[in-house]
């Protein structure tokens, strides 16, 4: 008896240093430097000047909410009635990202809106303080001192590949960095590669790539760091990401015949 349980003492020892020995090849470490942000000297204070501001500009299928205030709340309703039809809701992402948009007023083909008894006015290429402007100056034969408010209310970003939560993102003050936009998405997996993160950009009939380092803080100088309209942003992978993949795949049957073998010795030795 003493021999039968020192026996199976050996075997399970065995059988069980196997087991682990193959979970840990199904394992690659990951280096401390590959996935710490914004990388530069060692300094424990330093400064940079910050690039000009990226101030976005009203473009073809941009939906805009314009809200007009001025002292005669009947003839305001004329004008923001757009705004209020939000009956259709339209949801982006997962979660507390979901949100009701409402109608607006939407930029044409040609660039323009179109309000009530004003009609038709060209918007694509302001930015929303000059848009704002334009409209105010042709309300002012309708309306007296009146005021106009304008919001991007379609600005959305996608967010794929290695991150906690990718999904399209609805930025409601139309403004948001690159580092932003993956906090939003939960940021990126111990798996994400963080030295050549991809974004596409699609403006004025070019579609652009770029490959962003964010261990490294030449990041702030890059056009891409302010994302625009309907940006896409794919997060590779690292390699090791992928041998473990594979490596999980093909040793599934391996792990199934360990336990299978450690159940047998257990039960015929019992």
């Amino acid at each position: 008896m003493i021999l039968r349980t020192k026996r199976f003492s050996q075997i399970t020892f065995i059988l069980l240093f196997a087991f682990i020995a193959m979970i840990a090849g199904t394992t690659s470490c990951v280096s401390p430097k590959s996935i710490v942000y914004f990388q530069g000297d060692t300094l424990r204070y330093s400064a940079s000047k910050i690039q000009q501001n990226y101030v976005p500009k009203i473009a073809s299928s941009d939906m805009l909410s314009i809200i007009v205030g001025s002292l005669s709340p009947e003839a305001n309703s004329i004008f923001n009635a757009a705004n209020e039809f939000s009956t259709t809701s339209i949801s982006y992402g997962t979660g507390s990202n979901n949100a009701r948009q409402p109608f607006g007023y939407l930029v044409d083909s040609e660039g323009n809106i179109e309000l009530p008894l004003v009609g038709k006015i060209h918007v694509e290429g302001l930015k929303m303080q000059a848009a704002a402007d334009t409209i105010r100056n042709r309300l002012l034969v309708y309306l007296k001192e009146p005021s106009v408010n304008i919001k991007n209310i379609n600005f959305k970003v996608s967010v794929l590949g290695e991150v906690n939560r990718p999904a399209v993102y609805v930025i409601p003050d139309e403004k948001i960095t690159l580092p932003e936009v993956l906090s939003l998405a939960g940021d990126l997996t111990i798996y994400g590669r963080r030295n050549n993160i991809m974004i596409i950009r699609e403006e004025m009939g070019e579609r652009q790539y770029a490959r962003i380092d964010l261990t490294s803080r030449d990041i702030f100088e890059s056009p891409f760091y302010n994302l625009h309209k309907n940006d896409v942003i794919y997060v590779e992978p690292i390699k090791a990401r992928m041998n473990t993949t594979d490596r999980t795949i093909q040793l599934a049957p391996l792990f199934l015949s360990v336990i299978t073998a450690l159940t047998l010795v257990i039960y015929r030795l019992r």
